[in-house]
């Protein structure tokens, strides 16, 4: 039975519950699988293994917090090293997702859907179950596969602290 917890974050001005348990620096990262673009699973380590991840929860590409998230990471991503990944999971569906990318100019992280299964949202304890939507949430992984960086957002409305990430993930690659 998964872990419901209430109280830690608010939908819409009303408490919500989380499912899962936070994970924590220095943790085994879970493998998690959700939808490409293209709604062929996708498994979030083992398709990115050998590489940094820098996973992004968000709430929906539609949100305006969300867009300024996913396009800044999009930015940073030219500038760092092919050996760091970011993936960016919302519960949009995959089709919504490809024509916000497209339309947004995003195409320099890897955009997934968590919307079959939550099963990235309960395993990082990120889903907000009244609404079946993602708490706001930014996770390093290093090579090996271990939590190097968790930073969950106390509010959806706040950015992650960019900078902090991207030191991070650099720390985390492996010469």
């Amino acid at each position: 039975m998964t872990l419901e917890r209430f109280g830690i974050i608010k939908f819409k001005g009303k408490e919500a519950t989380i499912l899962g348990e936070d994970l924590k620096p220095g943790e085994v990262a879970p493998e998690f699988t959700v939808q490409s673009l293209e709604w062929t699973p996708f498994h979030g380590l083992a398709d990115t293994a050998g590489k940094v991840r820098i996973i992004s929860a968000v709430l929906s590409l539609e949100t305006d917090v969300c867009d300024r998230e996913t396009r800044r990471f999009n930015l940073e991503a030219a500038a760092l090293s092919k050996d760091i990944a970011i993936l960016v999971i919302s519960t949009d569906l995959p089709y919504t997702q490809k024509r916000w990318c497209g339309a947004a100019g995003v195409d320099q992280v890897t955009v997934l859907s968590d919307h079959m299964s939550v099963d990235f949202g309960v395993k990082y304890a990120v889903l907000i179950k009244e609404a079946r939507v993602l708490r706001r949430a930014v996770f390093v992984v290093d090579q090996a596969g271990k939590l190097t960086y968790v930073a969950y957002m106390p509010a959806l409305g706040i950015e992650p602290d960019y900078a902090e990430v991207l030191d991070a993930a650099k720390a985390a690659l492996v010469e």
